[in-house]
């Protein structure tokens, strides 16, 4: 039986010419582009996030300060993409890793108000310390930094968090022309061996400033080792971020 067509008895053919109504084929909807960068930018906000609330669970700050640490969070990730500022591994764990073992160092020196920092790197812990204490009467943190890149950093560091900072463009041996007036508390991070340290530090102790150095596991093979050059009497802190240890010191005599 042949089939009919609306409206009149003339067959249905198989095929239609042009012009008689053919049905096109839609065109397959494009494929939408992923960006993979974004994809990786987004999953890594994702992963800091959360180890932003770790951090300040170990380290609580005021919101003003926080606010002053996202803004420093924010230049760091902008800056590390053409100045290694710090280890990219440790990427997603900024928070716990660099600002919340950097905050900690406040807690064992409750009454300093003017610190130093050899060897800043990427403000850790200087421009942390820096934003804690903004709005500290007295308070200052020398930031001293012999590489031009990373110093230009810490500046502009300084000036979006509106935090007390000084950054001094200069080899480390060369702090105590740099730095003028008292310094309560000298720090360094990921420098230099502990017996190095005191001796960049010893002038400023002298001076009566105490010396927070966060250290490793292998904190007793580099207190051994700083025996052989300084008569010391460490006082160890463990940190509350990881397996590593706080050494403070608060006087050191070079032996003869």
């Amino acid at each position: 039986m042949k089939q009919r067509g609306p409206g009149g008895d003339r067959p249905l053919s198989r095929r239609q010419g042009k012009g008689e109504g053919a049905a096109r084929p839609e065109p397959a909807p494009a494929k939408p582009k992923i960006d993979k960068a974004s994809a990786n930018d987004q999953v890594l906000d994702s992963i800091i996030a959360a180890d932003k609330r770790e951090a300040l669970r170990l380290a609580p700050v005021s919101h003003e300060t926080e606010a002053r640490l996202d803004r420093y969070i924010a230049l760091l990730r902008e800056w590390q993409a053409k100045t290694n500022l710090v280890a990219p591994s440790t990427l997603p764990n900024l928070w716990t890793r660099h600002i919340a073992d950097s905050l900690q160092l406040i807690d064992l020196a409750p009454a300093a108000r003017r610190w130093a920092d050899l060897g800043s790197g990427g403000g850790f812990p200087g421009v942390v310390l820096a934003c804690a204490m903004a709005g500290t009467p007295g308070a200052t943190v020398h930031l001293v930094e012999r590489i031009a890149k990373k110093a230009a950093f810490l500046r502009e560091a300084i000036r979006v968090t509106a935090s007390p900072g000084v950054v001094h463009l200069a080899e480390i041996g060369d702090n105590v022309d740099r730095i003028t007036g008292p310094v309560d508390c000298i720090t360094a991070r990921a420098l230099a061996p502990l017996h190095q340290l005191i001796g960049f530090a010893e002038p400023l102790m002298r001076q009566g400033a105490k010396a927070l150095f966060p250290k490793g596991q292998d904190v007793e093979a580099e207190l051994t080792e700083a025996a052989k050059y300084w008569n010391i009497e460490p006082e160890l802190h463990r940190s509350r971020t990881g397996d590593g240890w706080i050494v403070e010191l608060n006087a050191a005599e070079r032996r003869s």
